[in-house]
Formats: structure tokens, sequence, C-alpha cells
């Protein structure tokens, strides 16, 4: 038996049908099930968080610092008196020392009395007839009576007074030696001396 024939009237051509595309892409709605927007909101909100955080947080450092600063700066004024009472004190325990060592390096260094009154005897002669000798921390007085006319009494205070000066034992102890205002006894007419013999003060050690 045949086939049974088609007509070519009866295919039919599946082609879609055409129409123009109306359709505004700008205007439809996001059909997106998370859309783009939210991502952006969401940055921008995470960095403006992130930013208060990171200024509230040092806010809140220069905060603690300036209450520890004010902390101390009040035991500061609180102990200033009593600091400044201290320094003070100090200041005048190191001028009290200073003097105390001085006093110490002068007495260690002060010569022996008795070297002293020994050498005098032996360098006097015996037209000077010693009235006192006064021996003090500054230096040594000799007081004395000068035998003799007054013209040749005079020249031998001077002689005295040099001898004293440049005495190889005595003189080196002396920084000064100063005749102090002769007079004339009435009485006996005899010259009266005084002559002043000045220390040498210690040199100071560091």
């Amino acid at each position: 038996m045949a086939a049974p024939t088609t007509k070519k009237s009866d295919a039919v051509d599946v082609v879609p049908a055409w129409h123009p595309n109306l359709r505004n892409a700008a205007e439809l709605p996001d059909t997106k099930v998370v859309r783009t927007a939210f991502f952006v909101n969401g940055a921008a909100m995470l960095v403006a968080i992130s930013a208060a955080l990171y200024f509230g947080y040092g806010e809140w450092k220069l905060f603690e610092v300036n209450k520890q600063v004010a902390t101390w700066q009040h035991d500061i004024d609180r102990d200033r008196k009593e600091s400044e009472a201290a320094v003070a004190l100090y200041g005048d325990f190191k001028m009290e020392e200073a003097k105390v060592d001085e006093v110490s390096d002068f007495v260690a260094s002060k010569p022996a009395i008795s070297e002293i009154l020994l050498r005098l005897g032996a360098i006097t002669t015996k037209r000077i007839a010693f009235d006192g000798i006064n021996i003090k921390d500054a230096g040594i007085t000799i007081r004395a009576t000068v035998k003799g006319a007054p013209d040749r009494a005079s020249g031998d205070v001077s002689a005295y007074e040099r001898q004293l000066r440049t005495d190889k034992v005595l003189g080196p102890m002396f920084r000064t030696v100063t005749l102090l205002n002769p007079t004339r006894d009435p009485k006996t007419n005899r010259l009266v001396i005084a002559i002043f013999c000045e220390f040498k003060k210690p040199a100071k050690t560091s």
C-alpha cells in the first residue's frame, strides 16, 4: 500500500512571529535577587562605621592620656612645696658642707704652733723682745718692743718684717706679713710694734 503523500500546502513553517521590541530597559524593574545598590550601600556603611570606630578609639585614647596628665600634674602641684623646700634645704646643706670642708682642709694643713714658736725664737734678735704672740685661725700677731735708739729701731723692724716674709720655714706658711702701726711707748721711749702674719689658705681639691 502506498504511503500517503503530504501536500505542500499542508506544511506549516515553524517561524516565530516577528514584532518590534518596544521595551525600555532603563524603565524596567530590577529583577535581580540581590541588587547592586545593596552592595554599594553596604560598602559605604562599612567604611563609615570603620571611620567612626577609628576616630572614636583615637578620642578615647586622647581622653585617657589627658586624664593621666591631669593626675600627674595634680601630684606635681601637691608635692611642689615640699620639693622646693627640699631643694632649698639641699642648697643650704651644700653651702655648709663647703664651709666645713674648707675649715677641715685648713686645720689639716695648719702648721704646728710649736714649730712656729721655735722658729720665731731662733730668728728673732735680742734687740726685739716679745710682748705677746696671738695665734688665731687667720694668722699670727706678734707684739714686741724694739730696743735701741729710734732710728736704729726702725731699721731693725724693717729687717725683722722682711725676715719673716723670706724665712725658709715661716715664709711658705704666710700669705702676707704686715706691720701694724708701730707706736712709741712714752714711758720707755722704745718702739712698740705689732706684725700680723696671715696664714696661707689651703688649695682647694676637687
